[in-house]
């Protein structure tokens, strides 16, 4: 494999991990503010997150690569608000979203082909990844502090099913 893509899969490996990270640490916020069903849909997205992380890990594995995992730094740990949260969700989407598109233009300048059949998927992905949060957001703007219809988006997240 390609040394400077093999290299910067393992730091994308990384990034998804992190992402896993910071999503869980989310997710530990709104259950202590007993945002129940927000707190299930961030470690729902931990979880895809993480899964991420292990597809690239897969693909670095089936082409003899060596994964390195490197060191996190500890996640944002508060919040002012449950729309700080989903503010923050969304900058870590765009942010990932970033890094898979820069991934991508360098194995195609590469000639990494193999990698850029994986990653495509990933770009499709972004793209959900995104759109989910940027829709909770504007749904939080839009409902502001009226707190019953606060309470039914966080049962309406609560019901998010898979990972």
């Amino acid at each position: 494999m390609n040394a400077v893509v093999h290299e910067a899969i393992n730091r994308q490996i990384n990034a998804e991990l992190t992402a896993s990270y910071s999503y869980l640490q989310m997710s530990a916020f709104c259950a202590r503010q007993a945002f129940n069903g927000c707190a299930h849909w961030l470690r729902l997205q931990s979880q895809e997150e993480y899964g991420q992380a292990m597809k690239l890990y897969d693909f670095l594995i089936a082409r003899d690569g060596r994964v390195e995992l490197g060191a996190m730094a500890a996640p944002k740990n508060a919040y002012d608000s449950i729309s700080a949260v989903f503010e923050a969700a969304l900058a870590q989407e765009q942010d990932v979203s970033g890094q898979i598109d820069a991934l991508y233009d360098l194995a195609f300048r590469e000639k990494a082909y193999a990698a850029t059949v994986e990653l495509q998927w990933f770009l499709t992905e972004q793209v959900e990844e995104e759109k989910s949060s940027r829709e909770i957001l504007a749904k939080l703007k839009l409902i502001g502090h009226d707190v019953p219809s606060v309470l039914d988006l966080d049962r309406e997240l609560g019901a998010r099913s898979g990972g």
